[in-house]
């Protein structure tokens, strides 16, 4: 009994072997569907992601160089004085003095200057400042006497507890004014520290800049280096150009503004003039401020009228500057649309403060020479770019030589 019930569960179990076997699906490949996006979409997209790649780049740029911003300043000062001094040790060395002689001789003669003018601005400040005091003191009266007795009205007890009220809340302040006196005196050993790395860098930098820049091209793929040498070449030759012309551009400034300040009789023409020629290395906003201090100095020190004068003066000054001075001097060199320098000068304000002011005209000089010379420059031996005496035949011009085209091939 049992063997039989086995099978029929062995007969039962037994697959049918007349059924047909079960196919297995395969999966289809996708069609390419890349054809269905539109032209438009798929430009837009390839740009996006590169575009989107570098501002993640130069986010970390900016980042580290904010990061690092104690030793990147001081660097980007020496290059800027570097630019400037540079011609005169290769004209010392032509003559046969040795580099390390000629670029100390440079050093100290530079040091000479800068230090005695702000000795000079010093000194002439702290003489001129009891008349300032006593003109400011005499305007602020006469201010006094128009608020009592002019059209406002404004009685002396409301003019003594607006008095009493101001120094009230300094009182009250007292602890954040000290805590902002003692952030003051750190930043000053911050700048002393950035003044000291600035001079042992400076030196290096005209004792054997060449050598430098030939370290910095070994790092980079021989197939590009010479391209990259030519633009690095182009760059510091507009650095150079943009410092000779800023200078000469500032001195400029500085006498217009001073011998009108001079005729007009203001207090304190040196240091004025010394504020107009040091602001002037940040191109056109660096004189206006300059300028709106002599103006507010006028106005209280001499009147009103003569405040008038000296404005009539500052804006003649800046006229001169920015339709003669800034196209003859520069040139096509740096030559840079003033929108993009009002533009980077307020990005480098807003990034990095007055040391970003500063460095950012002459970041973007460089930027454009080089990256004009990357593109342009073709069949150019590194050794042809004479970086210190750039003639404006010498420079790419994107507009002229350009064989970019929106058309499709």
């Amino acid at each position: 009994m049992s063997g039989s019930i086995d099978t029929v569960l062995r007969v039962t179990s037994t697959p049918d072997d007349s059924s047909p076997p079960t196919k297995k699906r395969r999966r289809s490949t996708p069609a390419d569907v890349t054809g269905l996006v539109p032209t438009g979409l798929r430009v837009s997209a390839a740009l996006a992601w590169r575009f989107l790649m570098i501002i993640a780049a130069l986010y970390v740029l900016i980042w580290l160089a904010g990061y690092f911003s104690q030793i990147v300043v001081p660097v980007a000062i020496a290059l800027l004085l570097a630019a400037l001094m540079a011609p005169g040790v290769e004209r010392l060395v032509t003559w046969g003095v040795p580099r390390g002689v000629s670029a100390l001789i440079v050093m100290i003669v530079g040091i000479a200057i800068v230090g005695g003018l702000l000795t000079f601005v010093i000194i002439t400040f702290s003489n001129g400042l009891p008349d300032l005091q006593q003109q400011v003191a005499d305007s602020l009266k006469q201010i006094q006497d128009w608020l009592n007795k002019g059209p406002l009205h404004i009685g002396a007890d409301q003019l003594k507890n607006f008095v009493n009220n101001i120094i009230e809340s300094i009182q009250e302040n007292q602890a954040a004014i000290t805590q902002g006196a003692i952030t003051t005196a750190a930043t000053i050993g911050e700048i002393l520290t950035g003044l000291l790395l600035t001079i042992f860098v400076l030196i290096f930098f005209l004792y054997d800049g060449p050598g430098i820049w030939r370290f910095l091209m070994r790092g980079v793929p021989s197939r590009v280096r010479e391209r990259v040498d030519v633009a690095g070449r182009r760059g510091f030759g507009a650095l150079v150009s943009y410092v000779r012309a800023t200078a000469a551009v500032a001195l400029v400034d500085a006498v217009g503004i001073g011998v009108g300040l001079a005729i007009v009789g203001v207090p304190l023409v040196i240091p004025l003039s010394a504020l107009v020629f040091l602001s002037a290395f940040v191109p056109i906003i660096g004189a206006v401020l300059a300028g709106t201090v002599a103006v507010l100095i006028t106005l209280v020190a001499n009147g009103f009228i003569q405040a008038l004068i000296v404005l009539a003066i500052v804006i003649a000054v800046m006229q001169l500057e920015g339709h003669v001075l800034q196209p003859w001097l520069l040139g096509r060199a740096v030559r840079l649309h003033p929108l993009a320098v009002v533009l980077a000068i307020a990005a480098g304000l807003v990034a990095a403060g007055i040391a970003g002011a500063l460095l950012a005209v002459p970041l973007l000089a460089v930027l454009n020479a080089g990256v004009k010379s990357l593109v342009h420059d073709e069949n150019v031996e590194p050794e042809d770019v004479d970086v210190l005496h750039q003639d404006e035949e010498d420079i790419p011009d994107g507009e002229r030589d350009t064989k970019a085209t929106w058309e499709t091939p």
